[in-house]
């Protein structure tokens, strides 16, 4: 695997990352609202109890995958500085070579 495949692929990853991160973000959303439903009208304590209970788990999944995203950018960004000259080099190659 070449430095630019490598840094496409890390690009690829933090794409990935960031829509796992907006989806439990949704998944929060749409429990908070179950929660409120339940809380005017229905009080049903099995979702009471259930609904929190996921609610929490979700929330510190969230907090991993942030913690992952930014780990994961940083090292991307990072890769991205030390090798900007070889991936230009190799972008650059690739364009002559589609154009011929």
């Amino acid at each position: 695997m070449d430095k630019l495949q490598k840094f496409e692929l890390m690009n690829k990853i933090v794409r990935e990352l960031e829509d796992l991160q907006n989806s439990q973000t949704a998944l929060i959303e749409k429990i908070g609202k179950i929660e409120v439903d339940n809380m005017n009208g229905l009080n049903d304590s099995y979702l009471e109890k259930n609904l929190g209970t996921m609610h929490g788990k979700i929330a510190e999944n969230l907090d991993t995958i942030i913690e992952i995203f930014s780990h994961f950018e940083s090292k991307r960004d990072e890769y991205a500085e030390k090798n900007g000259a070889a991936i230009a080099a190799i972008e650059a190659a690739a364009a002559i070579e589609a154009a011929s």
